[in-house]
């Protein structure tokens, strides 16, 4: 007999109750494994890239830019939105260019997970990005981004202590040490 933990929730209706650009916010009714039905809010945004560029095998290029619903400024390691019909790898080799200026000869997946199991559906992709190809781009006036290089094992150690607070950046770099045995 299956235990009520390992039921799935059935849907029953739907209800959109806000959107843009960028996300959607929808309340479902759903039938509990009890039979009890109960109101589920669902933030809807689709999939992420992030990528966390190495100049060298020692180098890493983050980005420090405000957050506004964070209230401060966070240093973090280029991320952002896939585009309909673009995959994964375009999206990432797309946010690397938009925000460091760089194209990447070799991305290697290092995690795929859910950015908040509860009540967001949102996925990311994170890679590792090497033999970094600087490329020529105009500045984009709407992108308010300080570039910097940092050794990785000075990342590690902002991860470690809690100076850097994105998800994706304390995965990337901590799948990357696993990865790299560090």
């Amino acid at each position: 007999m299956r235990r009520l933990s390992e039921i799935p929730w059935k849907t029953t209706s739907t209800r959109p109750i806000y959107q843009n650009r960028w996300l959607s916010l929808r309340e479902d009714l759903v039938e509990l494994p009890n039979g009890r039905t109960t109101i589920y809010g669902v933030v809807s945004c689709g999939e992420c890239v992030g990528v966390l560029p190495f100049l060298d095998p020692d180098t890493v290029l983050l980005i420090r830019q405000y957050r506004y619903v964070a209230g401060r400024t966070t240093w973090e390691m280029p991320t952002g939105g896939v585009h309909a019909g673009e995959s994964v790898e375009e999206a990432a080799q797309r946010e690397l260019a938009e925000e460091i200026g760089y194209r990447a000869g070799r991305l290697t997946h290092v995690s795929t997970y859910h950015t908040s199991k509860s009540v967001m559906d949102e996925t990311a992709h994170l890679f590792l990005g090497e033999e970094m190809v600087k490329l020529e781009l105009p500045h984009d006036e709407t992108e308010f981004i300080e570039i910097r290089p940092f050794p990785f094992r000075d990342v590690l150690r902002l991860v470690l202590s809690g100076e850097i607070v994105d998800s994706m950046t304390i995965i990337a770099a901590l799948q990357t040490a696993r990865m790299k045995g560090l």
